[in-house]
């Protein structure tokens, strides 16, 4: 599980990105589905975590972060020394009016170089039907591109940034899943998804993965997780492993790194649109 071929490899750098690839068996999957929907019926009032280092504070995201069916894709792509960098959920829930705007990862994460990929893992099948992510191939190839924010009150995206450019749908890609399947996509692809009118949650779980090489640019202390092999440059903070869900140490170290994160993430904040 989890590798794919020299010729996935070739599409991926083609076009920036890569679906699906089978990274947790369906049994897996179920596991971690259901430990996750576990702790949202048992700590309604936790479920911050759940939107960016989830890995900081969820022994069993710590462990998905980890998999090594998830990591043999990525190390194709970036190499064997890996950080992750960030995790968090996208579920949308039947008949969910929240959507993801368009929009390029990299614009408001101060990482360089562009090197970075990030992993969408399945907990669920994922489908047009119920709000599937989309890709507009080949947009890797451009430049950062201008986003407004518009802070919508249905857009997952922290900020709801936007691409302030047109976006050809007609070009766009859905990226079909199923449970414990992922998609491999690059930090600069122009990606978003639709609601989900259907009667069946989506969710996924995106791990964003780093080589050792990239830093952080925009003079803000920041910090990672390595994954896989050996870090050489030091540029990121090391970050600390739960010993079990929501431990008190545990959850006092993600809020303390989400202030951290926060700083890059919500930096020159302007009128909302």
């Amino acid at each position: 599980m989890g590798k794919f071929t020299a010729e996935g490899l070739r599409f991926y750098e083609e076009h920036g990105y890569f679906a699906p690839i089978r990274a947790l068996s369906p049994p897996e999957a179920a596991r971690f589905r259901a430990r996750l929907e576990e702790f949202e019926g048992n700590h309604a009032d936790q479920k911050v975590v759940l939107r960016n280092k989830t890995h900081l504070a969820l022994q069993w995201a710590d462990e998905l972060i980890r998999h090594p069916g998830i990591l043999d894709g990525v190390e194709q792509v970036i190499g064997p020394n890996i950080l992750c960098w960030g995790s968090n959920f996208f579920i949308k829930n039947a008949q969910d009016k929240n959507f993801v705007s368009w929009h390029q990862d990299s614009t408001y994460w101060g990482l360089e170089p562009p090197d970075i990929v990030t992993a969408w893992v399945a907990l669920s099948e994922s489908t047009p039907a119920n709000g599937a992510m989309r890709v507009v191939p080949d947009t890797h190839k451009m430049d950062q591109v201008a986003h407004r924010d518009t802070f919508a009150g249905n857009n997952l995206l922290s900020r709801g940034q936007e691409i302030a450019v047109e976006v050809d749908e007609a070009k766009a890609v859905a990226l079909e899943l199923r449970p414990g399947e992922m998609s491999l996509h690059h930090v600069r692809i122009i990606h978003g998804s639709e609601p989900n009118p259907s009667n069946r949650r989506r969710i996924g779980f995106a791990i964003r993965f780093l080589p050792t090489h990239v830093r952080q640019t925009v003079g803000t202390i920041d910090s990672a997780t390595l994954v896989r092999g050996v870090d050489t440059y030091g540029n990121f903070l090391p970050e600390h492993r739960p010993e079990t869900d929501l431990a008190p140490a545990a959850l006092a170290f993600h809020a303390q790194v989400m202030q951290q994160s926060e700083q890059v993430l919500m930096r020159k904040v302007g009128d909302r649109v």
